[in-house]
Order: structure tokens, then C-alpha cells, then sequence
């Protein structure tokens, strides 16, 4: 199993930002300052990078070297673009099959998520850059390495990799309990994308606004929710059972 590489000090994060690696986040020692690190937070901003502002003793476990008060996560797998999906659909004979998570936030659900969706043949995840679980150690474990095999995109706003997609004439439908149409009435058959929310809140408002449908799972019992990789998962094979 591949584990997530940690780099420290401020130039050697530098370097790491301007050659392009995939930066999972970069912790900080809270209060620093200095020329230097006025550099790194303009490559930060820049690069739209998750920041966590910690205790010294925070960077002391991290790092047993002379982190200079920064140490950062790097993703053990390379993301791709979203122009880069649309090769790859194009490249592609079968119907594409997107899946967009909007905040999901906890490891374990998004590497069984990723599991999930690598069986199921799904083309592309989508997350967002800022508020999405990371790639670590532990998503990799739990998706049972099927991280590597998923093409994983990050974009800054979901919004707009949806209107991207839509752009393509991808459909995009929202897992949500605010409707009264079933997932089993929404045609998968068609280039479709589907948009999970977090754990807490599911997916936002203003991201039901945009899409095209909303479906929900039928719920038969006295818990009025599913876990969201269990929803998931239902969703995605309602999207295989309809192909297959």
C-alpha cells in the first residue's frame, strides 16, 4: 500500500507546489511569519491549497526533522483535469457515468465510496478541492486500492464542474431526500452524473437548484437515512442494473 508522502520546511513545500505535485494539505505552525513564508502563503493562496494553522507541537509529531513550522500531505495519486475526463468519455465506448461528492468528508466513507465506484465502472469522481476528505493512508486502505484505478478529479466549486458537465449533455442527478421521485424512475442509460452529498447536510441548496433530476432511496424503516456510502452504493448499481 502506497502511504501518503509528508514533506517539511518552507522551501522544500515551495518546490513541491511549482513542480506541480498533488498537495493533499499543508499544516502551519499558528503564528508564523517571515519573507519566506510570506512566499509559500502566496503559492498557498495561489494553488487554493487546504491550510490548517496548528500548534508547534502539532508539526513535532508530524515531523521529526526541522520542519521550519510547515509540514505538508502529499496524494499518493495524481488527479486528473476535467478536460481530461472528456477525453478519456471520448476515448471511451461505453456511456459515461460521473460521480460528484459535494463535502463528503470522512476518509472511511470515501475510500468505500471509491470502492463502490470502481466496480461499478464509473468513469471520473469529482470532489472539491477545499471541505473534501483526503487522500491518505487510510482512503487507500479502505477502498482497497482502488483509488488507483478511479481517474480522480479536483475542481474548486463543484458548481462548476457541473455546469461543465452539463455542457457535454451529461445529466446530473442529486441523492437527496427532498423530492418525491424514486432512483429508480431517473433513466441512467443516458451520460449521467451523480452528486452525493456530506454526511450531515447532504447535498447543498444551492447545488439542487442546478441539477436536472433528484431522486431518493425508499425508506422503510424508522431511520430516515442511509450512510453515505451505502446510499451510494445503491445508487450506482441502480445506474448498473439499468445498463447491464
Amino acid at each position: 500500500m502506497q502511504e501518503t508522502t509528508r514533506i517539511f520546511g518552507i522551501r522544500a513545500v515551495i518546490e513541491a507546489i511549482e513542480s506541480g505535485k498533488a498537495i493533499e494539505k499543508v499544516f502551519i505552525q499558528k503564528g508564523l511569519s517571515g519573507s519566506l513564508f510570506q512566499e509559500l502563503n502566496r503559492h498557498l493562496r495561489d494553488a487554493n491549497i487546504n491550510i490548517s494553522y496548528v500548534p508547534i507541537e502539532k508539526l513535532n509529531k508530524l515531523s521529526k526533522g526541522n520542519h521550519q513550522g510547515v509540514v505538508a500531505n502529499i496524494s499518493p495519486v495524481e488527479f486528473v483535469s476535467l478536460e481530461q475526463f472528456m477525453k478519456i468519455t471520448e476515448d471511451s465506448t461505453t456511456t459515461p457515468l460521473f460521480l460528484m461528492l459535494d463535502g463528503v468528508t470522512d476518509v472511511r466513507n470515501f475510500g468505500a465510496i471509491i470502492r463502490t465506484a470502481e466496480c461499478c465502472g464509473v468513469t471520473g469522481i469529482i470532489i472539491q478541492e477545499k471541505g473534501s476528505a483526503p487522500i491518505n493512508a487510510d482512503t487507500v486502505k479502505t477502498s482497497a486500492g482502488a483509488v488507483f484505478n478511479v481517474p480522480i478529479c479536483k475542481v474548486n466549486h463543484i458548481k462548476d464542474a457541473l455546469f461543465f458537465l452539463q455542457t457535454y449533455d451529461i445529466k446530473i442527478i442529486a441523492a437527496t431526500e427532498k423530492t418525491e421521485d424514486l432512483v429508480y424512475d431517473v433513466d441512467f442509460k443516458q451520460p449521467a452524473a451523480i452528486i452525493m452529498g456530506d454526511e450531515a447536510k447532504g447535498v447543498s441548496s444551492s447545488i439542487l437548484k442546478t441539477v436536472d433530476y433528484k431522486a431518493k432511496l425508499p425508506m422503510l424503516g424508522s431511520i430516515a437515512s442511509l450512510n453515505v456510502s451505502v446510499a451510494c452504493g445503491a445508487f450506482l448499481y441502480e445506474a448498473v442494473r439499468q445498463r447491464t
